[in-house]
């Protein structure tokens, strides 16, 4: 049997909570052993909202407070309240899965290695991570990098796709529009943010703001640079999020365009197909980085071509996070 991937949780928001319940259920129940949680907040609270999920619903096994620890089903986590986990023993650690949000300080990221694990996950963007790597995009620029960044959920929904078109059939020029569920870096009622728009509550309105998603892909996907547009909008939904593109490829009428995406992905676990018609809701709790709406696929004139991918922009976004500390290991 394979040795479990050992992982330190640090920061235990929204990802930091997902990752964990996807390492005791589900496909990765075996594959790793969560070695312990760091988080500012206290642990009751900390415990309670991973048991009681508005998104995801109950955790379906008992979850014990214990002293510095938390009991979920027959596995007893150390809890922690560093302010700097350099101060911890991370010698056993393969993987520190920063979950914090606060990765702009190259000594900040760099203190699980100083605490001893082998390399540090970051779960978004990141200018001081030594690369930033989406699975199926850029993956095979990984190497020996130890402090990797994840990029953003939405590039993850969006790289490999362009990435698989473009190879296939050839980008003239691609806009995508993200169409996101609000966030908790919005407000629930009006209030001074880094926007006008931004200051706006988040459950009420349809919101248009800015995206870091094409420099992101464009990073992993330099050829894409100059045909490449990226616009944002959060929208009044609790949990998964769409990208709507708009393509301009070399050759492909509607029909051609849809049988280039059942044959490109029709074995990938990474994008998923679905011939339904469906919304959001359907897609909660979907592992895939996008998954492909083939009944909204269209074609407009000569070689114009539109998609519609559908992505969990956390669960699919906490597997890939995974997925990317089994490669790291």
């Amino acid at each position: 049997m394979t040795k479990p991937v050992r992982i330190f949780i640090n920061g235990f928001g929204r990802i930091g909570r997902t990752v964990l319940r996807q390492c005791l259920t589900g496909d990765h129940a075996s594959c790793f052993d969560v070695v312990g949680i760091n988080d500012i907040a206290g642990l009751k609270i900390s415990a309670y909202l991973f048991r009681y999920d508005s998104v995801f619903g109950p955790f379906p096994y008992p979850v014990d407070v214990k002293e510095k620890s938390i009991k979920i089903k027959d596995q007893t986590i150390a809890f922690h309240n560093e302010n700097d986990i350099r101060a911890l023993d991370f010698l056993q650690v393969d993987v520190v899965l920063d979950c914090t949000g606060h990765t702009g300080d190259r000594r900040f990221v760099e203190a699980g290695l100083d605490a001893g694990a082998g390399s540090v996950l970051i779960s978004g963007p990141s200018t001081v991570a030594d690369k930033t790597i989406v699975i199926g995009a850029n993956d095979q620029d990984l190497e020996n990098a130890r402090i990797v960044s994840n990029s953003s959920c939405t590039t993850n929904a969006i790289a490999p796709v362009l990435r698989t078109i473009d190879n296939g059939l050839g980008i003239t020029s691609a806009h995508v529009t993200t169409i996101h569920c609000y966030t908790g870096s919005q407000p629930t009622v009006d209030r001074p943010g880094p926007s006008f728009e931004r200051s706006r509550a988040a459950a009420v309105s349809m919101v248009p703001t800015t995206t870091s998603a094409a420099h992101q892909i464009t990073q992993g996907l330099p050829e894409l640079e100059g045909r490449l547009s990226v616009a944002a909008l959060r929208v009044p939904c609790i949990s998964v999020s769409a990208i709507d593109v708009v393509l301009q490829v070399v050759d492909g009428s509607a029909e051609e365009f849809g049988r280039f995406l059942k044959q490109a992905f029709a074995a990938s676990q990474l994008v998923g197909l679905c011939n339904d018609p469906c919304v959001s809701s359907d897609f909660r709790g979907r592992r895939e980085s996008v998954v492909i709406s083939l009944s909204e696929t269209q074609s407009i004139g000569d070689g114009q071509v539109r998609l519609l991918g559908w992505y969990d922009n956390e669960w699919g976004f906490s597997a890939l996070m995974l997925d990317m500390a089994t490669r790291l290991s």
